[in-house]
């Protein structure tokens, strides 16, 4: 009786742990359809390929020069006795800014002095004479002669000590104290033009033919990157230089109405080397380079299919297609890495 009792309560139990196991059994398997679905698939985002303006556009590093700008120099080695002007001094042209040992000993001023003034009374005198008829016009001539020769040796005796503007503008720099020795041909100062400014640059060689005299550029300072001002190209180099292989492009722009731009600064120059309109263009993730060239995958009754492309011009978000893809078609954005040709996708754009 009492077996029997455990044997009915068996039978009992059996049926509902039957269907439990049947019932974890169905739900297993529908994961199992599930993952292998998911895994025949995988999860991309795409693009519509339209048509765009791309510019391809290059920043190139300089420094800024006046319009017009000229150095200072020495004619001889002579020491410095006096700077009449620093930083920031308006000049005009002719106006003498610096001046040397006039006692020097390369200096000849004195001298030429001495002989100048010797010669003009010389002159004087025989012009005196001449009158009276006690000499001949031949002894003026020669005492002309000699005094045009004095004046033109004390001339470039008092240029020499005597250092001038070479143009009107405003004091860029000042390379020299007083004490020190002025070489020849090395700057004691600058003075630059800078109602208009210059900024000089270098380009390389495959770019340079991508640039034009009059050509627009924006140009502006690190220091303060919001102020951007428009300029135009108003010469480039003929040839490169042989160290770096660049040339060398100026570049004329308007300053600011208080002269924030000042020579000696560094520049930044953003121009335009190419720029394509209405052309067939997706983003630059979207394209893969290999050996073999650039490839796309496109999509077609959610299948991707690698499609071989050509590239033209890329402004760093888009690149320009020019052959391969036609525009409208559905391009792979962001899950490329995990396709191959007639791969199953779904399309999971944000």
């Amino acid at each position: 009786m009492f077996v029997s009792n455990r044997l009915n309560k068996y039978l009992m139990v059996l049926p509902l742990s039957f269907l439990l196991l049947t019932g974890c059994g169905k739900k297993n398997d529908e994961s199992a359809v599930k993952s292998l679905t998911d895994n025949n698939t995988v999860a991309v985002q795409v693009l519509s390929a339209g048509q765009r303006d791309i510019k391809l556009m290059k920043t190139y590093s300089g420094n800024f020069e006046g319009e017009e700008q000229a150095n200072v120099s020495s004619k001889i080695a002579e020491r410095i006795v006096s700077i009449k002007v620093k930083v920031g001094s308006a000049v005009r042209e002719g106006e003498p800014i610096v001046f040397l040992d006039k006692s020097g000993a390369a200096s000849q001023y004195y001298q030429a002095e001495a002989q100048y003034k010797n010669s003009a009374k010389d002159l004087e005198r025989m012009k005196a004479l001449l009158k009276e008829g006690a000499v001949s016009q031949q002894a003026v001539d020669g005492a002309q002669t000699a005094y045009n020769v004095a004046k033109a040796n004390f001339t470039a005796a008092k240029s020499a000590v005597e250092i001038i503007a070479p143009i009107s503008g405003v004091v860029a720099a000042v390379n020299m104290n007083v004490g020190d020795v002025a070489n020849p041909g090395a700057p004691i100062a600058t003075i630059a033009k800078t109602h208009n400014m210059k900024a000089v640059f270098s380009v390389g060689e495959s770019e340079v033919v991508s640039l034009a005299v009059g050509q627009t550029v924006d140009i502006y300072s690190d220091q303060k990157p919001d102020l951007i001002q428009r300029g135009r190209v108003t010469q480039i180099s003929k040839s490169a230089d042989v160290n770096s292989r660049s040339f060398e492009v100026k570049a004329v722009f308007p300053n600011t109405k208080d002269g924030w731009f000042k020579p000696g600064m560094f520049c930044r120059v953003n121009t335009v080397l190419k720029s394509k309109n209405n052309c067939i263009a997706v983003p630059n993730q979207s394209v893969t380079n290999s050996d073999k060239g650039s490839y796309i995958f496109v999509i077609n009754n959610n299948k991707a299919y690698m499609r071989n492309v050509e590239t033209g011009i890329s402004d760093g978000q888009y690149v320009e297609i020019t052959k391969g893809l036609n525009s409208g078609e559905t391009v792979v954005t962001l899950g490329m890495n995990n396709l191959k040709d007639g791969k199953s996708v779904r399309i999971e754009n944000k």
